[in-house]
């Protein structure tokens, strides 16, 4: 997957490394809470004026602050988290996809649940397939789904090549079936084989990881 170096990514790393001093990273917590004085601020962080301006001065380059004068004295300033300051602060698009297909070896666990989870999350379709499908879907993985209240497809594992179609957005959810079909795949999740530990833990721990990362990742992946 090929990420470009954008503006918007170099703003990005501009307000993450303005927030890596504590002392910055103390003053954003009290805005978020009320608008206060530069004298008020450097009071309750014990910071020098000399220094407090200083740190001031780079949240307002990034566009995290904004100070206005006070009404009542003019000779006194309040200072503002600005409005979308935190924008940009999280991972943006991932991309867009008219088709997300899942992917692991057998398709009996991993795959099935993630196009399961996928198809709860987003209106993207969603297909899965295996690099050397199994006869049927892992009684594990359905065991699971159902713990979970997910429906599972009642159909067999698909092969790969019979599933895939140009332009899917495909995500190995199995390290072999990643290894195996290299650049293909646009993601990887390197998901621990539940059928190998066959155990109800180790199937939940699967569902419970692609939950988390489909949870993450739907919101990003832009229907084309």
């Amino acid at each position: 997957m090929n990420v470009e170096r954008t503006e918007v990514v170099e703003a990005r790393a501009a307000k993450h490394a303005a927030l890596s001093d504590p002392t910055r990273l103390q003053m954003i917590d009290l805005l978020t809470l009320g608008d206060l004085s530069p004298t008020e601020i450097r009071v309750a962080l014990g910071t020098p004026g000399n220094l407090l301006t200083h740190h001031l001065n780079v949240l307002e380059s990034v566009g995290m602050i904004t100070r206005t004068t006070s009404e009542g004295d003019k000779r006194r300033s309040y200072v503002h988290l600005t409005p979308g300051g935190f924008d940009g602060l999280m991972p943006g698009a991932a991309g867009t996809a008219s088709r997300v297909v899942f992917v692991c070896s057998a398709n009996s666990a991993r795959s099935q649940l993630a196009a399961a989870l996928w198809a709860r999350q987003s209106t993207i379709p969603v297909a899965s397939g295996g690099t050397h499908p199994a006869e049927q879907i892992a009684p594990g993985a359905i065991a699971a789904a159902a713990r979970h209240q997910l429906a599972l497809p009642s159909s067999a594992p698909s092969a790969l090549d019979a599933v895939l179609g140009d332009g899917d957005f495909v995500i190995t959810v199995c390290d072999n079936a990643h290894e195996e079909i290299g650049v293909t795949g646009d993601l990887h999740w390197s998901i621990p084989d539940p059928v190998r530990a066959g155990t109800d833990a180790a199937f939940d721990a699967a569902y419970t990881e692609l939950e988390r990362r489909i949870a993450d990742l739907a919101p990003r992946l832009l229907a084309s």
